[in-house]
């Protein structure tokens, strides 16, 4: 009897240790592809960008959730880089904010060559994982850094950008942010607004990749039912897990299903607990959930590290994603599935919003009326001179006019 008492530990142990032995050699084959991670907005915060820093060494970085180490001890062979800039430069200086954060990831790139190799497209990917390095490429994290401009879009395309987050916390003139779900928003767009179907039509002509984080419902459901590709959610959860509206709810997970489209579970511990503690385990729940409704196809990992500050216990850096796939092996997931988790789920999209692109065909073209656009501090080149305050103008006078007649006839 006391052999038996003794025994048990000891075969939890070794199952333990077998289950993270599993991961690291499946990790080998096929390392994670990671959909969101706010390093570069840490450079800009703790260095304004200065690489050439001493403290800014990503060798030895310290006080973030990622360095070079960390990623190699991690197994990250793929990192969508999120290019953010926060939503008061919205109508400001969003744009110039955002060309300095491309900017430091190229930076970044040019500086370790042995560790990142900026890529473009799936192929670019792959060949990363054959070097042995981290492919790196950049995510726009917000609408408003395009400044409703669909030439600002394609210039963003050709310095790198490979996916676009529609709203950040904000909207944008032209679709609706997550906020508007909790009431600490009002709908402007119903979801996309005729522009905002604009952009997204050029996005899939582009073959750039829509990330529907941060975005209202509505604004999910009108993108998935207008994009002709299938779309991200670049760092989301599950809302049935955790009923943050930050997370993707059951419907939604459904038409992921139906679009072969993606979930990248979040691990922000608020949207993962609801609280601001997790753990490890529940973050697994959110990847059993969007497995069980949306599919093994429609799951992977955005960890939002670096950009939100409080992980779960478990997964405190980019360095513990063996942990969390031995977990997934400990529930019976199949060692096809965690090759689909980690990195074939997002290259089956990639390549598909790839096949969908048509740069042959002429682009969107047609701006966003000038009545949407917010801001004083803009000019109009382009747009008609005064004519949106004329009609207001107009408008203004002939409702004088309707009071004054009206007035008359009551006399």
């Amino acid at each position: 009897m006391w052999t038996r008492w003794w025994l048990w530990p000891l075969v939890a142990v070794c199952t333990a240790d077998f289950f993270r032995d599993e991961a690291e050699r499946i990790m080998r084959d096929s390392p994670v592809i990671d959909g969101h991670n706010d390093l570069p907005w840490q450079l800009l915060s703790m260095f304004n960008n200065r690489l050439q820093d001493t403290r800014a060494n990503l060798t030895t970085l310290a006080n973030t959730h990622t360095n070079i180490p960390k990623l190699r001890a991690g197994f990250v062979g793929g990192q969508f880089w999120s290019v953010y800039t926060p939503c008061d430069t919205q109508n400001q200086d969003a744009v110039r904010r955002t060309l300095e954060q491309i900017d430091v990831v190229h930076r970044m790139c040019q500086m370790y060559p042995e560790t990142f190799l900026y890529v473009t497209s799936s192929a670019g990917i792959r060949q990363a994982f054959q070097e042995g390095k981290v492919a790196s490429l950049i995510g726009v994290e917000g609408g408003h850094s395009i400044d409703s401009s669909l030439g600002v879009l394609r210039a963003l395309y050709q310095l790198g950008m490979r996916y676009l987050t529609l709203t950040h916390n904000c909207n944008t003139p032209w679709a609706d942010n997550w906020l508007v779900d909790t009431g600490d928003s009002k709908p402007q767009s119903q979801g996309l607004s005729p522009f905002g179907q604009r952009v997204v039509k050029e996005l899939n002509r582009l073959g750039v990749l829509i990330d529907l984080a941060h975005v209202s419902v509505a604004t999910m459901k009108a993108t998935l039912q207008l994009s002709r590709a299938p779309v991200i959610f670049s760092h989301s959860s599950a809302y049935s897990v955790c009923a943050s509206r930050r997370n993707v709810p059951d419907d939604v997970l459904r038409l992921v299903k139906q679009t072969d489209s993606l979930v990248m579970v979040n691990f922000y511990n608020n949207y993962i607990s609801c609280t601001n503690k997790a753990n490890l385990s529940q973050v697994a729940d959110h990847l059993d959930h969007i497995k069980e409704v949306a599919g093994a196809r429609a799951v992977g990992f955005g960890g939002d590290f670096d950009g939100v500050p409080r992980v779960p216990e478990g997964l405190e850096d980019v360095s513990k994603y063996p942990d969390l796939i031995a977990e997934l092996l400990r529930r019976n997931w199949t060692e096809a599935e965690v090759k689909g988790a980690l990195a074939n789920n997002l290259l089956r999209v990639f390549e598909a919003v790839e096949q969908a692109s048509n740069p042959t065909q002429a682009p969107e073209e047609e701006p966003i009326p000038r009545d949407e656009l917010g801001g004083s501090c803009r000019t109009h080149y382009g747009y008609p001179s005064g004519a949106s305050s004329l009609h207001r103008q107009w408008g203004f006078l002939l409702a004088s006019l309707a009071a004054l007649v009206l007035c008359q006839c009551l006399l």
